[in-house]
């Protein structure tokens, strides 16, 4: 162990981070951006650094058994978020067939009034978001619709674009269901509702001014809500209605969510009873089969499963085509080779002993949580991908807020509110090209009107500065530091 010792400079710690970041750079932004060039998969990525991590620790001396062990601790207690992935698609399967998901589109899009067009573009696709788990369906389905009757009503278009893009963020941040949400909180190894508790510090209060100056918006950009036909509003509606059938027994697997995230039950428990209540409602509720519904839970649900219905609205189908156990494949197969590398990385300490180095200046916790912000935010805008942002940054940063005592849901919040909610501000970034794709709008056209995040930018580093919603000291903060130390 000596040799190992006197070999395992800092250097051997960073090579392996710094072939990962080469690969990143290379295959996430040169390739796509500069050689017009598919991207390198995140998987391929993760896994090629992960062999090269392993052959530098054989280099250095470490047996592989030692390599593996560590590999092996980091996946296991990875598994329980792994398995909520899982149960998500789960939910979003079974809350599609039994009509609860649909019910909600269906009242959501009669809530768009022309009169408040601008409010309600950024409020609706707050409850989308929020029962759909994806910012992009909400925007590619309801935004679509409010966009169309902005357009007839000649309402400043810049305005809506930035509203809706806002709205189906922050109601994403707010799910249960949001890949990225799970992801945050899966990195820095925290309860999904306590990231999401966490998170409110920061997204509620930008919302709130938010939603206060696009009321204002109405009286300044008013519109003429008597202008132009609704026929797409009410295509929809109707595509909507003639798959499903409502009632208010529906709401019952949303309550379920909700008092288990009041109460703080654990979670899958939690989800795989509302997916439970909600089959059971979709058998009674919906005109749709038994086997239709195990399909749902399995694979996802389909509209083709209206066998009653000729033809469905392709719009329709984009928001409901989803769900299943399988949903989230992507993600879970992405975190497991994440664990993987990381896991690997322990074995000499390296990530910790790289920010300790790095971030030497940080030693107070304003300084680490303004760092962290930092790290995530630059982290984002070069590889474009929220889940390579959370798991690096959240690595990187978890034992040092461990050390000062700060709880880690401050860590889970800083990865969104500088990863993924800056997003769609980013030209270059998916996210954001994405939302031009289905706007037709440029990035300069919305960037300015896309208030939730921009308020966000200045709320974050505020509260962290003024020590509000820190959870310094608490007991959860202190249990995290004594379960770090003991694991090194």
């Amino acid at each position: 162990m000596n040799a190992i010792q006197r070999k395992d400079k800092l250097i051997h710690s960073a090579l392996p981070v710094l072939f990962l970041l080469t690969l990143i750079i290379y295959g996430l932004v040169l390739r796509p951006y500069a050689f017009d060039q598919p991207t390198i998969p995140l998987e391929i990525i993760f896994l090629c650094s992960a062999f090269f991590g392993t052959c530098h620790l054989y280099y250095l001396g470490y047996t592989w058994e030692v390599i593996l062990d560590n590999a092996i601790k980091k996946l296991t207690r990875g598994l329980p978020t792994i398995l909520i992935l899982f149960a998500i698609g789960i939910v979003i399967g079974s809350w599609i067939v039994s009509g609860t998901i649909p019910m909600f589109v269906y009242y959501g899009i009669k809530l768009v009034n022309p009169k408040y067009i601008y409010v309600l573009a950024f409020v609706v696709p707050i409850f989308f978001s929020m029962f759909t788990g994806t910012s992009y369906g909400s925007v590619g389905t309801i935004g679509v619709v409010i966009f169309g009757v902005a357009t007839a009503i000649d309402a400043n278009l810049h305005i809506v674009a930035g509203a809706v893009i806002g709205g189906a963020f922050f109601g994403d941040k707010m799910s249960p269901l949001s890949d990225t949400t799970n992801i945050a909180a899966l990195a820095t190894d925290i309860e999904l509702f306590d990231h999401i508790n966490s998170m409110m510090y920061t997204t509620l209060p930008s919302a709130i001014i938010a939603a206060s100056i696009y009321i204002a918006m109405g009286f300044i950009y008013p519109v003429d809500s008597l202008v132009g036909n609704f026929m797409e509003v009410e295509a929809t509606l109707n595509g909507v209605a003639s798959i499903f059938n409502f009632n208010v027994l529906l709401l019952l697997p949303v309550l379920i969510v909700l008092l288990g995230s009041f109460k703080k039950l654990p979670t899958i428990p939690v989800l795989l009873t509302s997916s439970l209540v909600a089959c059971i409602l979709g058998i009674i509720i919906q005109d749709y089969t038994f086997d239709d519904v195990a399909q749902s839970v399995y694979k996802g649900f389909d509209t083709s499963m209206a066998v009653w219905q000729e033809t469905v609205p392709e719009n329709i189908s984009v928001l409901f085509n989803r769900g299943g156990m399988y949903a989230l494949n992507d993600a879970i197969i992405i975190a497991l080779f994440v664990f993987l590398f990381i896991g690997i990385l322990d074995t000499n300490k390296a990530i910790p002993r790289i920010v300790d180095k790095v971030f030497s200046y940080a030693k107070t916790k304003t300084s680490v949580i303004l760092s962290s912000l930092f790290a995530a935010g630059v982290t984002n805008s070069m590889t474009g991908n929220q889940y390579a942002t959370s798991f690096i940054v959240g690595e990187a940063f978890k034992f040092k807020y461990d050390k000062l005592g700060i709880n880690r849901k401050v860590l889970s919040r800083s990865l969104e509110d500088y990863g993924t909610m800056i997003e769609s501000l980013i030209p270059w970034h998916p996210t954001a090209l994405f939302m031009v794709s289905v706007m037709g709008i440029t990035v300069g056209d919305y960037w300015n009107w896309q208030l939730l995040s921009l308020i966000n930018i200045i709320i974050a580093p505020l509260i962290a500065i003024l020590g509000i919603g820190c959870f310094y000291n608490s007991k959860k903060a202190l249990d995290e530091k004594e379960e770090a130390t003991d694991r090194n």
